[in-house]
């Protein structure tokens, strides 16, 4: 690391921390930036820039440029039904499917086995909340196919009982130890279509 600048030193650093990025490839991420025009650069450091400008969706805790995001700014959703995932790149999967037209949840992350249940950073008591306060009839769950996931649905289920509820859970088209971001269209379409009752 002592070959480059500390300015190469520290984006490469910065690189390297992001997920499956590795140091070599830091490395070649950060010699390409160096060779880009400046034009292209600023408009590089603008894009991170306005990422500061993002929230939590209050609602739904997606990704937002207001209090709201656009989902859930949008009236023509169907309101009545709640689909619960893990992480903001889990809705983004979902409606790149075109098969879903509700409303959504954003967990958080999941129950680590052999850990606090909700371990403190998990959105249950929010979603709680909503299903009470907004007439929801049905809790979609769109955990990963993961032994994680299975047991966060089994949870959220139990907490959810009480409130006489719907709650399904979305079909097997899934790889059990996949990731819903990384399934494709027909499948994850496949997979809501074909939800069933838990």
């Amino acid at each position: 690391m002592a070959l480059y600048p500390k300015a190469f030193q520290s984006l490469i650093a910065h690189f390297s921390s992001l997920p499956s990025v590795g140091p070599k490839m830091a490395e070649r991420v950060v010699l390409y930036l160096f060779k880009q025009d400046p034009g292209k650069l600023q408009d590089f450091a603008e894009s991170f820039e306005a990422l500061q400008e993002l929230k939590s969706c209050k609602r739904c805790f997606h990704i937002a440029e207001g209090e709201l995001c656009s989902i859930c700014q949008d009236a023509k959703r169907e309101q009545s039904i709640i689909c619960l995932v893990e992480e903001p790149l889990d809705v983004i999967a979902i409606e790149r499917t075109g098969a879903y037209h509700g409303l959504y949840h954003v967990l958080g992350g999941v129950i680590e086995s052999g850990k606090n249940e909700t371990n403190g950073h998990l959105r249950v008591s929010e979603l709680l909340q909503r299903v009470s306060d907004e007439g929801t009839e049905e809790v979609v769950l769109a955990t990963n196919p993961t032994t994680e996931g299975d047991l966060t649905a089994l949870y959220i289920k139990k907490k959810l009982e009480p409130t006489g509820v719907k709650v399904t859970r979305i079909a097997r088209g899934l790889a059990t130890g996949g990731d819903i971001e990384y399934a494709d269209e027909l499948t994850l379409s496949s997979a809501l279509t074909n939800r069933r009752q838990i």
